[in-house]
């Protein structure tokens, strides 16, 4: 898909992905690396970042890889030291990093919960605390002053009961729904990884340096959505039933007008 922002919009610019050599990782490294930023990449999964790293290079983008685990203090540490030492600036840090599995609540053990939790939730902080010593320093563009951007890739499906997700809904993991039917905007919502990488490079880049402490929602409208629970026809064949009450005056207690009853 083409891109609406200009070929340069983060030039200049060092990006630290985590979990950026595969899914909705790679496609936001791909697009700020296109847009003229220098990448850096980091997983846990040595050969899927050395194919990535030869894709991207194979554009002319900027990127290097480092195995590492975010659920690891010591690697975090590795991994961002690496990237500025590398660069000399790190400007951009895109938490994408997750673990997941699906699990009824139940059967949901006191270690699993804290394995996604040590990775999705401390394991993004453990990524900011170590970052952000470096995205302070003075370097180009927002970061001028002394400052850059933090993006947290998540979902939403914490914001409403997800079946098997209790432990994901606490960590509020980065994943996709697949179910086009229920979205009011009526697209594909898994696979649209190009929307989340173009919506963190427009919050990545000068455009967006207005912009602090949001979230930002791209979901095809699906947040939004909720099943219904009576069907169309019934809430028709309802509506016809109380316009004819209302017409024979039996809803005239309930119009509204005060009652009083004579004691």
């Amino acid at each position: 898909m083409e891109s609406p922002f200009k070929v340069d919009i983060v030039k200049g610019k060092v990006a630290l992905i985590t979990e950026g050599g595969s899914r909705i990782g790679f496609e936001i490294t791909n697009e700020f690396g296109k847009h003229g930023a220098s990448v850096a990449i980091m997983g846990r999964r040595k050969s899927v970042l050395h194919y990535a790293v030869s894709s991207l290079r194979s554009l002319g983008i900027q990127a290097i890889a480092f195995v590492g685990d975010v659920g690891k203090n010591e690697d975090a540490t590795r991994v961002v030291d690496a990237t500025f030492a590398h660069f000399g600036r790190i400007g951009i840090l895109v938490n994408v990093a997750a673990g997941n599995f699906l699990v009824p609540a139940e059967n949901l053990s006191p270690n699993g919960f804290k394995t996604v939790m040590d990775i999705d939730t401390v394991g993004t902080f453990r990524m900011c605390h170590e970052a952000l010593k470096y995205i302070k320093k003075r370097g180009l563009g927002r970061e001028t002053s002394g400052g850059g951007t933090i993006l947290n890739i998540s979902v939403t499906l914490h914001y409403s009961a997800t079946w098997y997700q209790i432990h994901v809904c606490e960590a509020k993991i980065p994943t996709m729904k697949n179910n086009q039917s229920g979205a009011p905007m009526h697209r594909f919502i898994s696979g649209e990884k190009w929307d989340i990488a173009i919506a963190a490079l427009y919050l990545a880049s000068d455009a967006a340096k207005h912009i602090n402490g949001t979230i930002l929602v791209v979901d095809g409208g699906d947040l939004f959505n909720r099943a219904s629970h009576v069907s169309k026809e019934a809430v028709k064949e309802m509506s016809r039933s109380v316009e004819k009450r209302s017409r024979s005056g039996a809803l005239a207690p309930e119009s509204g007008v005060p009652t009083r009853s004579k004691m």
